[in-house]
Protein backbone atom coordinates (compact mmCIF):
# COMPACT_ATOMS: atom_id res chain seq x y z
CA UNK A 1 0.00 0.00 0.00
CA UNK A 2 1.58 3.18 -0.93
CA UNK A 3 -0.80 5.35 0.09
CA UNK A 4 -2.05 6.16 3.56
CA UNK A 5 -5.81 5.58 4.39
CA UNK A 6 -5.56 8.64 7.09
CA UNK A 7 -3.08 10.93 8.60
CA UNK A 8 -2.59 10.13 12.52
CA UNK A 9 -4.52 13.44 14.04
CA UNK A 10 -4.05 12.33 17.98
CA UNK A 11 -2.57 10.07 20.45
CA UNK A 12 -4.69 9.44 23.05
CA UNK A 13 -4.03 8.28 26.99
CA UNK A 14 -6.62 6.77 29.25
CA UNK A 15 -6.00 8.48 32.54
CA UNK A 16 -8.09 9.26 36.09
CA UNK A 17 -7.52 13.11 35.59
CA UNK A 18 -7.25 14.42 32.69
CA UNK A 19 -6.82 18.18 33.74
CA UNK A 20 -3.52 16.85 35.49
CA UNK A 21 -2.44 15.03 32.77
CA UNK A 22 -2.82 17.99 30.43
CA UNK A 23 -1.38 20.22 32.79
CA UNK A 24 1.66 18.44 32.70
CA UNK A 25 2.13 17.00 28.84
CA UNK A 26 1.28 20.58 27.75
CA UNK A 27 4.16 22.14 30.23
CA UNK A 28 6.21 18.96 29.27
CA UNK A 29 6.19 19.51 25.66
CA UNK A 30 4.93 23.25 24.89
CA UNK A 31 1.38 22.69 23.85
CA UNK A 32 -2.04 24.26 24.28
CA UNK A 33 -5.77 23.38 25.05
CA UNK A 34 -7.14 22.96 21.52
CA UNK A 35 -10.64 20.79 22.79
CA UNK A 36 -12.11 19.71 26.14
CA UNK A 37 -15.68 18.16 26.60
CA UNK A 38 -18.19 20.23 28.39
CA UNK A 39 -17.05 17.67 31.48
CA UNK A 40 -13.15 17.75 30.83
CA UNK A 41 -13.32 14.43 30.84
CA UNK A 42 -11.71 14.54 27.24
CA UNK A 43 -9.05 17.16 26.76
CA UNK A 44 -6.81 17.67 23.50
CA UNK A 45 -3.79 19.19 23.12
CA UNK A 46 -2.09 20.63 20.07
CA UNK A 47 0.82 22.64 18.80
CA UNK A 48 3.21 19.86 17.75
CA UNK A 49 1.66 17.34 14.90
CA UNK A 50 -0.89 14.86 16.09
CA UNK A 51 -2.99 15.82 19.32
CA UNK A 52 -2.07 14.33 22.58
CA UNK A 53 -5.71 13.61 23.62
CA UNK A 54 -6.00 13.00 27.27
CA UNK A 55 -9.32 10.75 28.51
CA UNK A 56 -10.70 10.19 31.90
CA UNK A 57 -11.38 6.31 32.48
CA UNK A 58 -13.32 5.15 35.47
CA UNK A 59 -11.53 2.86 37.47
CA UNK A 60 -8.02 3.89 35.57
CA UNK A 61 -5.14 1.18 36.64
CA UNK A 62 -1.62 2.86 36.01
CA UNK A 63 0.79 0.84 34.14
CA UNK A 64 3.70 -0.81 35.84
CA UNK A 65 7.28 -0.45 33.93
CA UNK A 66 8.84 -2.79 33.32
CA UNK A 67 6.66 -5.77 34.11
CA UNK A 68 3.41 -6.06 36.56
CA UNK A 69 0.09 -7.19 35.83
CA UNK A 70 -0.74 -3.81 33.90
CA UNK A 71 1.75 -3.68 31.71
CA UNK A 72 2.30 -0.65 29.47
CA UNK A 73 0.85 -0.61 26.46
CA UNK A 74 2.68 2.47 24.80
CA UNK A 75 5.08 5.27 25.78
CA UNK A 76 6.11 8.73 24.29
CA UNK A 77 9.80 9.22 23.26
CA UNK A 78 11.11 12.16 23.59
CA UNK A 79 14.22 13.85 22.08
CA UNK A 80 16.11 15.64 24.76
CA UNK A 81 19.31 18.28 23.53
CA UNK A 82 20.64 17.90 27.33
CA UNK A 83 19.46 14.49 28.43
CA UNK A 84 20.61 15.68 32.77
CA UNK A 85 18.91 18.86 32.35
CA UNK A 86 15.68 17.92 30.84
CA UNK A 87 15.32 15.11 33.05
CA UNK A 88 15.34 17.74 35.89
CA UNK A 89 13.09 19.56 33.96
CA UNK A 90 10.35 16.40 33.64
CA UNK A 91 10.70 16.03 37.46
CA UNK A 92 9.95 19.39 38.57
CA UNK A 93 7.02 19.41 36.18
CA UNK A 94 5.37 16.49 38.05
CA UNK A 95 7.49 13.54 36.53
CA UNK A 96 9.52 10.72 37.92
CA UNK A 97 12.04 8.20 37.45
CA UNK A 98 11.17 5.01 37.11
CA UNK A 99 13.51 2.60 38.95
CA UNK A 100 14.58 0.10 35.95
CA UNK A 101 16.94 2.09 33.68
CA UNK A 102 18.21 -0.22 30.87
CA UNK A 103 20.15 2.43 29.20
CA UNK A 104 20.50 5.58 31.68
CA UNK A 105 23.54 6.88 29.43
CA UNK A 106 21.34 7.14 26.18
CA UNK A 107 17.73 7.34 27.11
CA UNK A 108 15.74 7.54 30.88
CA UNK A 109 12.60 6.23 31.65
CA UNK A 110 10.25 8.33 33.24
CA UNK A 111 6.78 8.14 34.35
CA UNK A 112 4.04 10.80 34.22
CA UNK A 113 1.87 11.85 36.89
CA UNK A 114 -0.21 9.45 36.30
CA UNK A 115 2.20 6.69 35.69
CA UNK A 116 2.77 6.32 32.05
CA UNK A 117 6.18 5.48 30.76
CA UNK A 118 8.08 8.00 28.40
CA UNK A 119 11.12 8.44 27.45
CA UNK A 120 14.12 11.01 27.29
CA UNK A 121 16.23 10.05 24.53
CA UNK A 122 19.73 11.64 24.23
CA UNK A 123 20.18 13.68 20.70
CA UNK A 124 23.00 11.89 19.10
CA UNK A 125 25.63 14.16 17.74
CA UNK A 126 25.53 14.59 13.98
Amino acid sequence: MSERVAPLASISIDCADPEELAGFYARLLGLREAFASPDRGVIALAGAGPMLTLMRVDDYTPPSWPAGEQRQQMHLDLAAQDLEADVAAAVALGAREAEHQPAPDRWRVLLDPAGHPFCLSAVLPD
